[in-house]
């Protein structure tokens, strides 16, 4: 047993009660050599509570940046008298909770048409994720997304689906067609319309000559903002071969390069210029573009992929902010061959409709990161799709036959609606694919007889008889593209006939009832009027059965953001 030493247990107490003497200073006396005011360590009455501290007092450059979803209600910003550094967060009161700020581009559900006043159904391709992913931080957070925020598309294409693949480049798609019941609307069925992409061997693909283009403004000082971006673009450094390049553009208050085009091998070199960066200061968003897309220029690889990786919030506040400007820059530039791909970050302050905006008119994809496993899944496990195009200016058009279809509505691509002419018009752009990757779309239908939404017109035409050419068709889909170095369309074609239809809704392929379970989910949360009666009880009926082996786990975490929101709050708490 060890020994009470009095001499020591002396010495500790007189320390730790002038520690705690010193502990309670008068707010005026601290560190400017006014004396303290100490209180007695043993008062037989306990004195009053002291008053609430004041509101912080801010620097003109410090930045105040909420963490409202990421655990109780506190503030990071900072050190007064520390440099901006991504190790040194100090906490602080918080000013507000910054929430409910993101910004979404609200669209109205596609209608309902009659095929034999509107039979033709034209839209771009959308390989674009970052509606899921940001759906799912916001029921991680406990919080339903704001509806503009939920694209049926972008959820149903975060999938991987089993489509056989195409044989060549040349013809760099497949398609695979399936009509089946509509489990929410007795009498409807659903057409899934499946394109697989053809994959690159890894041996085989190109270099790549890539511009990160970092936003490194005060709204990215945040632990899921910039030093996410660190590891981000750290996982994708290791995906390139040694004689793929690679250059760094950062933006805050103004733009500048930060590292000139570095061969890929030279990853020390690389991987220590991005573990330097700080944020800070304004957002000089535009200026950033224009530097990334001139010095990927500058360096343009004839027979390679060239194209600048856009890392940011979104929240452009210096320069050029104005959405038809840059659009009009991004569309100019892409025709010099430099591709845009976006990667979003953050909560709060997401600029979701600019970012947007961005990838659909510089030939680029839109992703949004909220964890190091979506970095992972879209950098490293996807990293051939994400860089390299297939396919350029990817167009669908559907031809129902009026025949069969009384009534058509596609699922989603509000904002990739193209009209009639736009099909066959090589000046029109549309969206790209990239390697291996697979695009779904879903069309609901009322076959002729059916119970149709929409009632005749007392002085309409008759409908016509059944036409017997192509009575076996409900529709004919067709697909046309451009390879990557190609401003000349093609064409595939196939119909949809009643070989590809099965009778009961469990007979359907798995991979078209999961992403009938999906496109389910995103009608509830956008609260749509088509569902019918369907609750996340149903989408998780289908969803299950509808796994399969799910390798990465993508489906089986799809289970668990469906129960999160049957949960979820309505709307995000906003503290003061």
């Amino acid at each position: 047993m060890p020994r009470f030493h009095p001499v020591l247990a002396l010495g500790l107490t007189a320390a730790l009660l002038t520690a705690c003497a010193r502990t309670d200073l008068d707010e005026t006396g601290a560190g400017n050599g006014a004396p303290p005011r100490v209180v007695p360590p043993m008062a037989s009455v306990a004195p009053p509570p002291p008053p609430p501290p004041p509101p912080p007092v801010l620097a003109p450059n410090d930045v105040v940046i909420t963490a409202a979803r990421m655990g109780p209600p506190m503030a990071y910003a900072p050190a007064p008298s520390a440099p901006m550094a991504r190790e040194a967060y100090a906490l602080r009161p918080p000013a507000y909770q910054n929430v409910g700020r993101d910004r979404f581009t609200a669209k109205e559900e596609n209608p309902v048409k009659l095929a034999r006043e509107e039979p033709v159904s034209t839209f771009s391709i959308d390989v674009d994720t970052a509606s899921y992913s940001f759906v799912r931080a916001s029921l991680n957070q406990n919080v339903l997304p704001q509806p503009a925020a939920v694209r049926s598309e972008e959820m149903i294409n975060y999938f991987p689906y089993d489509y056989a693949a195409p044989q060549s480049a040349e013809q760099p798609f497949s398609t695979n067609v399936s009509v089946f019941p509509s489990p929410w609307a007795p009498g409807r069925k659903l057409v899934r319309i499946g394109i697989k992409g053809y994959a690159i061997q890894r041996a085989t693909r190109p270099r790549a000559n890539l511009v990160f283009l970092i936003d490194t403004s005060g709204s990215m000082y945040a632990p899921n903002k910039l030093p996410l971006v660190q590891q981000s673009l750290g996982m994708l450094l290791d995906e390139l071969a040694p004689d793929d390049r690679v250059a760094i553009v950062t933006y805050a208050g103004n733009a500048g390069v930060a590292l000139a085009p570095t061969p890929a091998r030279e990853k020390s070199r690389i991987r220590a210029v991005i573990d330097r960066l700080s944020a800070g200061g304004g957002t000089a968003g535009a200026e950033g573009i224009r530097q990334a897309y001139m010095l990927a220029e500058e360096n343009l690889d004839p027979q390679g992929v060239n194209r600048v990786i856009l890392a940011t919030d979104g929240d452009f506040n210096v320069g050029i902010t104005n959405e038809t400007e840059l659009k009009g820059y991004v569309e100019r530039e892409r025709g010099k061959g430099v591709f845009l791909s976006v990667l979003g970050f953050g909560m709060g302050n997401y600029n979701d409709a600019l970012m947007q905006t961005l990838a659909q008119n510089g030939n680029g994809a839109a992703a949004y990161i909220d964890t190091l496993a979506e970095a992972r899944k879209t950098l490293v496990d996807e990293a051939s799709s994400t860089l390299f195009p297939i396919a350029k200016d990817v167009k669908i058009q559907v031809e129902f036959n009026p025949a069969a279809v009384a009534e058509y509505r596609l699922i989603g691509y509000e904002t990739r609606m193209l009209a009639r002419e736009d099909f066959d018009n090589d000046k029109v752009d549309a969206g790209d694919v990239g390697s291996g990757q697979t695009v779904t779309a879903l069309y609901e239908i009322t076959p002729v007889g059916g119970p149709r939404a929409i009632g005749d017109l007392r002085y309409a035409r008759p409908t016509t008889a059944p036409v017997e050419a192509h009575g076996n068709e409900y529709g004919y889909v067709k697909i046309r593209y451009k390879l990557p170095k190609s401003d000349t369309s093609r064409l595939i074609a196939t119909p949809i006939d009643r070989a590809s239809e099965t009778a009961r809704f469990a007979d359907a392929p798995q991979d078209a009832r999961f992403a009938t379970g999906v496109a389910a989910f995103a009608e509830l949360l956008r609260g749509g009027k088509y569902g019918g009666a369907m609750g996340y009880d149903d989408v998780l009926a289908i969803a299950n059965a509808a796994r399969g082996s799910d390798a990465f786990g993508y489906r089986a975490e799809f289970v668990q953001i469906v129960r999160a929101a049957k949960t979820a709050s309505a709307m995000a708490r906003l503290d003061r």
